[in-house]
């Protein structure tokens, strides 16, 4: 069976409450019910957490042996060369998502550290970005 991580760092534990108008109203939990139904002949494993050194240690846990890897790091996108080092470090292809539009929001947000080390972006779909991923994955699998 295929094994595809999915990683969400700061402050996406708070989807569903946390700004609506840009992220909706659906927790990620919720989403994930619907996402593992379609894709129930995959494995999809959950991790969050808001601390840059848990999503560089999940990283480098399962970035050997899983299919694929989709990283949502939240604001440490655009600040943290040391999970992109953590990808650059692992075998399994990573997948970077983000909810919005990026590029439609502060400039600041405009710049990724993680996309040059990714194989991929998947931008400003909503929760569907997830869905995409996972497409993304087992197309180049």
């Amino acid at each position: 069976m295929k094994q595809i991580q999915i990683i969400n760092g700061p402050n996406l534990n708070l989807l569903g409450t946390r700004e609506p108008t840009v992220y909706g109203n659906q927790t990620f939990e919720e989403y994930l019910v619907g996402l593992k139904a379609e894709f129930g002949d995959i494995q999809i494993d959950y991790f969050q957490s808001n601390v840059e050194g848990a999503l560089i240690d999940k990283l480098q846990e399962v970035g050997f042996n899983y299919h694929g890897i989709i990283l949502n790091a939240g604001a440490y996108t655009h600040t943290s060369i040391a999970i992109a080092d953590a990808i650059r470090s692992i075998t399994t292809p990573v997948i970077e998502v983000h909810i919005s539009n990026v590029f439609k929001r502060e400039a600041f947000r405009h710049h990724s550290y993680l996309s040059e080390a990714c194989k991929g972006c998947i931008v400003g779909f909503g929760m569907d970005s997830y869905r995409l991923a996972v497409n993304a994955i087992l197309h180049f699998q």
